[in-house]
């Protein structure tokens, strides 16, 4: 699976099943999808890296339960740098809404775009996020 197409493939995918596992709140599957060593920039918070796996992990678990998401990505565009390694990004909205108590659909706030700087890494695992920089346009709320 070395072949530039397959790459690819394997990479859209990743941000892909970042999306829905995020949104889905499947935390640790969502970890997964990082190398050990990997670092993750939120587009809520760029300047701030969180490293590794486990990091990765504890942070998304902080998420408020009560907060429901919804990522849409698109433009998704995969440089491959080698066989084991690629550069990507993407494009996000982002559609977040607090989950009313009484069971209704949220009330979702204003779509806040952003893109996703990416970089991928072939491990015994498959192919894994090695960084993944997210940010929100300027001007969009956080």
């Amino acid at each position: 699976m070395h072949d530039e197409l397959s790459i690819q493939r394997a990479c859209t995918d990743l941000v892909s099943r970042y999306a829905y596992l995020n949104d889905e709140r499947r935390f640790e599957e969502l970890a997964g999808l990082f190398t050990e060593d990997a670092v993750l920039y939120r587009p809520s918070a760029p300047g701030q890296a969180i490293h590794g796996r486990e990091a990765i992990l504890a942070a998304f678990r902080k998420r408020p339960a009560d907060t429901v998401t919804f990522h849409v990505c698109s433009d998704i565009l995969i440089d491959v740098q080698g066989k084991d390694a690629a550069q990507g990004k993407s494009r996000i909205l982002l559609l977040s809404a607090v989950r009313p108590l009484d069971g209704t659909v949220p009330a979702a706030g204003a779509p806040v775009p952003g893109v996703f700087i990416d970089r991928f890494a072939l491990t015994e695992e498959g192919w894994r996020f090695a960084e993944r920089r997210g940010s929100f346009w300027i001007g969009s709320a956080t």
